[in-house]
């Protein structure tokens, strides 16, 4: 495994890193989860993603939980806050009153004295940026978050957060958590350009495209038990498939069979050819996924490869 700074920081991260959206606390039983989270850092793997809406804090104590018995500073954990944990007026957003609550009770639930990287899930309209700073900026002054990042905020967005933390003297965002994958490259015309000129680094969720990009829903079918059969996956499973994408997915396997190396391989090697990207998120239901996911840090594309790719996704 090999490992990239995160940002203009000095923490280091796995490049392949293991997520827990829709698999810990919901589709995996613990057992499972537990042996998976412990494969991944058996393989080298030093970085794990949570957040408080999965599984309404279950995928937090499940993870949490399974590396226990790990030394503390040999892992770097996240989470994060703005979806709804309640019903009340104040159970979501990016306000302080939020931040607050849901930074303690994340810690408590995992029963952790600080999160290494604390997210701001999406962009908050109803509470002014600097509000949302301050409060992380006093949490990392309580050592209860190391570092902060954001998820899908836009261009303009990440350098208005940039702009206000220079100005007040707090600290800056240094990850960007975004979907990209071969078939979702929003973010290389702005994101990519702002961050790298503020030091901020993107750890990219969905490299996969739900499972496109696995081979699995050959023939536009979408097996049941797939993660494509899982109702909040569902649509994005088939806003992707189409004819075009299956027959650049066949093109795409052939190539990676040429290359001696598995089809998500390939996608996964080619996110991380960008050096923004200092880590790609899956997620894995049981060890085998991960291992096999996990060699793609082992493989550096030659430019003739990226060409070769480049050739195919742009028919």
């Amino acid at each position: 495994m090999k490992y990239r700074r995160l940002g203009r920081s000095g923490l280091k991260v796995s490049e392949i890193s293991l997520g827990s959206w829709l698999t810990f606390g919901k589709t995996v039983d613990v057992s499972m989860a537990t042996k998976t989270i412990h494969k991944a850092y058996e393989l080298g793997v030093n970085f794990f993603d949570s957040a408080n809406v999965y599984e309404r804090g279950e995928g937090e104590r499940i993870l949490a939980n399974a590396l226990k018995e790990f030394p503390r500073s040999s892992y770097v954990i996240t989470t994060k806050a703005f979806w709804p944990m309640g019903e009340g007026p104040n159970d979501k957003g990016l306000s302080r009153k939020h931040i607050m609550e849901q930074v303690h009770a994340s810690l408590k639930r995992m029963n952790l004295e600080y999160v290494d990287v604390f997210y701001c899930h999406r962009y908050d309209h109803d509470t002014p940026v600097e509000e949302t700073l301050r409060a992380i900026d006093d949490l990392i002054r309580q050592g209860k978050i190391l570092y902060v990042g954001v998820s899908e905020w836009s261009a303009a967005q990440i350098q208005e957060a940039i702009t206000i933390a220079d100005k007040y003297l707090l600290d800056r965002i240094i990850v960007n958590q975004p979907q990209y994958n071969m078939f979702h490259r929003d973010i290389e015309d702005e994101i990519i350009p702002v961050s790298e000129k503020n030091g901020i680094s993107q750890v990219v969720f969905s490299p996969l495209a739900q499972g496109v990009l696995t081979g699995k829903y050959k023939g536009g079918t979408i097996p049941t038990g797939s993660r494509g059969a899982n109702e909040q996956v569902n649509g994005w499973v088939k806003k992707i498939i189409n004819d075009i994408v299956l027959t650049k997915l066949d093109r795409l396997e052939d190539l990676a069979k040429e290359m001696g190396i598995t089809l998500p391989e390939l996608a996964l090697s080619w996110i991380l050819r960008q050096h923004n990207i200092a880590s790609t998120l899956v997620g894995a239901s049981n060890p085998e996924q991960i291992q096999a996911n996990a060699k793609a840090s082992d493989i550096v594309l030659s430019f003739e490869e990226i060409k070769r790719v480049e050739e195919i996704l742009t028919v």
